[in-house]
């Protein structure tokens, strides 16, 4: 079976299940108290070089895993930063490249740098959480809400360009005080929504005409994914209330109260 078939999460759950790999439902690991997180980003698989600046492209790789460390309440400490580029690459673009990361205000405190044909920037962002919801506690019953409007990123990409994601560290910490189940929108709502479905046994409905779209976004933007907003199961109201948890199971997407269809990323299907 080729990974094309699988796709990227059924590959993960396939690690889940063979014992080589553990408590990876969440998006971050804790570890002995530190909350941990790696995201790797690689030239023309997740970025392109004239739809973006290296300072843009240093803060958006620091960016994506701080929005993984607010999906878990954690408060940023450290990042640890390898970098594989071309000796060809200059020094004035690698320096603007890191001082995009410099702009996230936490410290680059290890990494490594290599040889690569294309440019790869690796981050892992390390911090710490007095909570950490995770996303199996979801309950029937949960109000779902997001932290800000949607489809912003896929809007730009129409226009072969990126927008710096937002960094909600204060609304995911004041989230995991109370929230059931938690995460970041970096995969579209729908398949976002869901891990919480799938991890906590419920069945999480969406009402795309309640949820707030960006300026110049449209509904099937939402599909996209890279918002890097919060989608919480909360128990009372909080942020922008887009959809609810019931008894059962998936995810049901509803526009005008009739069921709709959203496209979603899979890096080894799409």
């Amino acid at each position: 079976m080729r990974l094309s078939e699988l796709g990227e999460f059924g590959f993960l759950a396939e690690l889940e299940r063979r014992g080589l790999a553990q408590a990876i439902e969440h998006d971050a690991a804790v570890v002995d108290g530190l909350v941990v997180t790696q995201d790797a980003l690689i030239e023309d698989v997740h970025f392109r070089l004239d739809w973006i600046s290296f300072r843009d492209l240093g803060f958006r790789a620091v960016a994506v895993n701080l929005s993984d460390l607010a999906a878990s309440g954690a408060t940023p400490s450290a990042l640890v930063v390898s970098l594989g580029a071309s000796p060809d690459a200059t020094v004035e673009d690698m320096i603007e490249l890191y001082e995009g990361i410099a702009d996230s205000g936490v410290p680059v405190v290890g990494g490594d740098t290599t040889r690569a044909d294309k440019l790869v920037l690796s981050v892992t962002a390390l911090g710490r959480s007095e909570r950490v919801p995770g996303r199996a506690g979801a309950l029937a019953g949960d109000l779902l809400v997001v932290t800000g409007p949607l489809g912003a990123s896929g809007a730009a990409f129409r226009e072969h360009r990126y927008v710096r994601p937002p960094l909600r560290l204060y609304e995911g910490r004041r989230l995991a005080r109370t929230a059931h189940a938690m995460l970041d929108i970096s995969d579209g709502i729908a398949r976002d929504a869901a891990h919480i479905a799938h991890r906590s046994g419920v069945r999480c409905v969406i009402e795309l005409d309640r949820v707030p779209l960006a300026p110049g976004a449209t509904i099937d933007d939402l599909g996209f994914g890279e918002d890097f907003e919060l989608l919480a199961a909360v128990p009372e109201p909080d942020f922008h209330v887009v959809g609810r948890c019931e008894e059962g199971e998936g995810v049901g997407l509803l526009r005008e109260g009739r069921p709709y269809a959203l496209t979603a990323w899979d890096h080894f299907k799409s």
